[in-house]
């Protein structure tokens, strides 16, 4: 018998709204599974129960008074800690942060609580942000739920592992690398990045860098598109929210559910690199595998890609650009408090030159141009979400691909960050498990604004997927994480190698 924590978000919310389930009943068997399955992986590092009863308690009595009830209303969220929640420790996975206890929400926290969300905790988050590999000095490191020993990718890696074992149905996440995409892969949930200004965001430290954005993680393509209803708005605290001339363009109510979207009607791309995304053998035999299992109902389907060179290049300097602008105060101050991703990021953006980022902001715009150009001819690009399954968390960052070096301690994110330098917006799609057993992400790609275009896509795809177990929806083993050793008694749980 499912455990009501098991339940996909809207069919929750709607039992809810029909009296057939409390909050509060939704809300202890949520924590029930965290009790039983988070010691294994580490992935809800600070809870909030009290305040969550207290609220789950209020929901109910609204329901039963019969009044109108929000979108989110009495379902539990994880909210990551990048994100500060009034009230609530939120470390940013800093030393230098370990007791900070924001007064006051965060804009995108508000809105999720505005909604009717129950904030059960926070989820965990590698320093900062920095680099795919969920672990840090605070906290530890984040397991992947379908082998403990594995990572569980980021920077949103705490998210993706609360949804993939029912600890909540709905979180939130951030992107700049991938980040939403990136653990939406490893755990077998999925992960929308939205167009730059969907999601308002009141922290980016250059208000008009469209590299970093908020958004919404779920088990299902319909469940996201329950949260991202609620993020979605206009918030003149940021500078790319979607307005013209005062007038919201994109309106929460666009988004509450996927639009229907007829497959054979589409002219799809697909590339298993990009044509320069350094991927590993076995994934790009395993996407070919996915693929050719349900290529045939598009209307066109072409090996194809947009001209990404320079794409590299471009992000690395931008990348390191915003590090500055971010971290270089603390990582100069107090570089023994920092970690060593936001170290090399800091050290690499001194390095350069006011040509070298005006070199990079201008070859941001050719790609840009290119990618337009490309759009003209296809509706969506399918591609792998990351460019290999997952490995030990114990490896700070992957070195080598098949015996090739990577550039930095982000290339191996290079098919998610291909997406991220033009700012179109792309989701992570599970796609049953890659040949290590581990998940498969498949990213759905759309073009300029086409946000409504992907997830009616991603929904169609995912309905028609979900009927092959060898390209269905993933689900770890909760009776084994139970009986798992606790992760926080592994060797070098805290430190880096």
């Amino acid at each position: 018998m499912t455990e009501p924590c098991d339940l996909d978000a809207v069919t929750a919310r709607r039992l809810i709204g029909e009296k057939k389930l409390s909050a509060t009943e939704l809300l202890e068997s949520c924590l029930a599974r965290i009790d039983a399955v988070d010691p294994a992986v580490n992935a809800m590092v600070a809870r909030d129960d009290e305040r969550a009863r207290a609220t789950a308690k209020a929901a109910d009595a609204a329901t039963m008074r019969g009044d109108d009830l929000p979108a989110l209303h009495g379902l539990p969220i994880g909210i990551k800690d990048l994100e500060d929640v009034g009230g609530l420790r939120t470390t940013y996975g800093s030393p230098l942060f370990a007791d900070h206890v924001p007064t006051q929400d965060q804009g995108i926290v508000a809105a999720v609580r505005k909604a009717g969300a129950v904030i059960v905790g926070k989820t965990n988050t590698p320093e900062w942000g920095a680099g795919a590999n969920t672990r840090n000095a605070v906290y530890g490191v984040t397991g992947n739920p379908f082998d403990p020993s594995r990572s569980a990718a980021g920077s949103s890696g705490g998210s993706g592992v609360v949804l993939a074992t029912n600890m909540v149905p709905i979180a939130t996440g951030s992107d700049t690398g991938g980040s939403l995409r990136n653990p939406a892969a490893f755990n077998g949930i999925v992960g929308f990045r939205p167009s730059p200004g969907l999601v308002p965001s009141d922290k980016r430290p250059l208000g008009w860098n469209p590299l970093s954005v908020l958004g919404p993680m779920a088990r299902t393509v319909p469940d996201l598109c329950l949260l991202l209803s609620t993020m979605v708005g206009d918030d003149a605290v940021d500078p790319l929210a979607t307005t013209i001339h005062g007038r919201q363009v994109r309106r929460p109510e666009d988004f509450a559910r996927p639009d229907h979207c007829d497959l054979a009607s589409l002219k799809v791309a697909i590339t298993p690199d990009f044509g320069f995304a350094p991927t590993e053998k076995h994934i790009r035999e395993v996407f070919a595998d996915k693929v050719g299992r349900f290529s045939k109902v598009f209307g066109r389907a072409d090996e194809a890609s947009p001209n990404c060179a320079g794409t590299d290049e471009s992000f690395e300097v931008l990348r390191a650009v915003s590090f500055l602008a971010s971290h270089h105060d603390r990582a100069t101050r107090t570089p023994d408090k920092v970690g060593p991703n936001v170290r090399a990021n800091v050290e690499e953006g001194l390095r350069y030159s006011a040509l070298d980022v005006t070199r990079a902001l201008k070859q941001q715009t050719v790609l840009y141009h290119e990618w337009q150009r490309f759009f003209e001819t296809y509706d969506v690009i399918l591609s792998p979400a990351m460019t290999l399954s997952p490995r030990p968390w114990s490896e700070l960052y992957p070195a080598e691909i098949d015996g090739k070096p990577t550039r930095t301690y982000f290339h191996w994110l290079a098919m998610a960050y291909a997406v991220t330098i033009v700012g179109h917006p792309a989701i992570s799609l599970p796609v049953g498990l890659d040949r290590s057993g581990m998940p498969f992400g498949l990213q759905i790609v759309g073009p300029r604004g086409g946000d409504a275009k992907v997830l009616a896509v991603a929904a169609a795809l995912e309905s028609l997927l979900a009927g092959d177990p060898l390209t269905a929806r993933p689900v770890p083993d909760i009776a084994r994480l139970k009986a798992a050793p606790r992760l926080a008694d592994s060797p070098n749980f805290l430190g880096f190698d």
